[in-house]
């Protein structure tokens, strides 16, 4: 289901915006930064900081991600049945495996691994690419604009977490 383009998306980039429900029906979107392929039809984030989304999912598992390369504007939207594998599950210990090697610094931050079934991929593709853009030209935009944002936010005061 997930094709190389994805995966690649998703490794190099790994912040993807989770969509959940909550229990009155308003939705809840939530960036997560720790994401993992672990097969071709599943994909999973740890859970370092997310008790609303945890708490929509235990309730309401049908979720959606969208992964989007900011560069070139060309992304993946994914949907499908998320699980909480917690750490008392006898899957846990492998399962963490990944997001232990990928950031060492949060692995004693880690609640539980989110896993998501995957239902459905679909591509996201800016329209700029239906009015003649080209990837390569997209990119190298988006690189001088990354640019003098960090140069303008280098003089000025930075924001705090």
């Amino acid at each position: 289901m997930l094709n190389r383009f994805a995966k690649e998306l998703i490794e190099n980039w790994r912040l993807g915006l989770v969509a959940s429900t909550n229990a009155d029906g308003t939705p809840n979107l939530s960036p997560k930064g720790t994401f993992v392929v672990h097969d071709d039809t599943t994909i999973g984030f740890a859970d370092l900081r997310s008790p609303g989304t945890v708490e929509n999912i235990s309730e309401r598992p049908v979720i959606e991600v969208n992964f989007v390369d900011q560069l070139t504007r060309q992304g993946v939207r994914l949907r499908g049945q998320a699980r909480i594998v917690s750490p008392d599950m006898p899957e846990f210990a492998k399962l963490k495996k990944p997001y232990i090697a990928g950031w060492p610094d949060l692995a004693d931050m880690i609640n539980a691994i989110v896993l998501i079934d995957l239902s459905e991929v679909k591509p996201i593709c800016t329209p700029a690419y239906d009015a003649g853009a080209e990837c390569d030209a997209l990119r190298q935009s988006w690189m001088e604009r990354i640019r003098d944002i960090n140069i303008k936010h280098s003089v000025s005061e930075a924001g705090e977490c």
